[in-house]
């Protein structure tokens, strides 16, 4: 996620909004569990992987509105 930005401003954002922080690291998370359930490395239903999709994206939603909050800003 944000592979197209620069490195320096996705660290100064991590440094200075706690919430772009702990929602960063909360999809950082997602997508390796997500990705580990879906190479069988770590056992769940389909169920509970289509949750964990759904809040993935709801994280990477949110994660692109404090960025472009932040982006409006400077």
């Amino acid at each position: 996620m944000f592979e197209d930005r620069q490195k320096s401003e996705i660290d100064a954002l991590l440094a200075s909004d706690t919430e772009f922080r702990d929602l960063y690291r909360h999809h950082k998370d997602l997508d390796k569990k997500v990705h580990d359930a879906e190479i069988g490395v770590l056992p769940m239903d389909s169920t509970t992987l289509m949750g964990m999709k759904r809040e993935k994206l709801r994280a990477k939603d949110r994660l692109t509105e404090l960025w472009d909050r932040h982006q409006a800003l400077h």
